[in-house]
C-alpha cells in the first residue's frame, strides 16, 4: 500500500526514528510525542485497524503487544508503568489507518489520558 504512511516505513521509504524490529513489526519514535516515551508498534503487515488485524490474522495481536511489551522494557518503563494504546476508528482518535500501538510512558499518565 504505496498511499499508507506507515506501509511506507516499514518499507524503509520513509525516515523513522525505529526503535525496534521483528520480522513481524517495526517500532518507532511518534513523531509528536504524548509523553516522554511514545513509541508506535507496527505490523510489517497492513491492516487498517485492530478489528481487521484479528479478523485477519488473530496470531498478529498477541505479537504486536508482546512487541510492545518488549519495547516498554527496553525503554526503561516497564517497572514505572505503561499504557499501550490502540486506537481503532475516527471516533477513537485513529488518524492513520494502519493498525498500530502506541507505548506511552514515562511520566504519571492519569485518567483520562492525555
Amino acid at each position: 500500500m504505496a498511499e499508507c504512511l506507515f506501509c511506507r516505513v516499514v518499507a524503509g521509504t520513509l525516515p523513522a526514528t525505529v526503535v525496534h524490529q521483528t520480522d513481524r513489526v517495526v517500532a518507532f519514535r511518534d513523531i509528536a510525542p504524548q509523553a516522554p516515551t511514545h513509541v508506535l508498534v507496527v505490523p510489517r503487515d497492513h491492516h487498517p485497524d485492530a478489528a481487521a488485524m484479528v479478523a485477519a490474522d488473530p496470531e498478529l495481536a498477541g505479537v504486536v503487544l508482546a512487541e510492545a511489551a518488549r519495547v516498554a522494557e527496553q525503554e526503561g518503563i516497564d517497572r514505572t508503568g505503561y499504557r499501550i494504546v490502540l486506537n481503532t476508528g475516527p471516533g477513537a482518535g485513529q488518524t492513520v489507518f494502519h493498525v498500530h500501538a502506541h507505548v506511552l510512558g514515562g511520566r504519571p499518565l492519569g485518567w483520562p489520558p492525555g
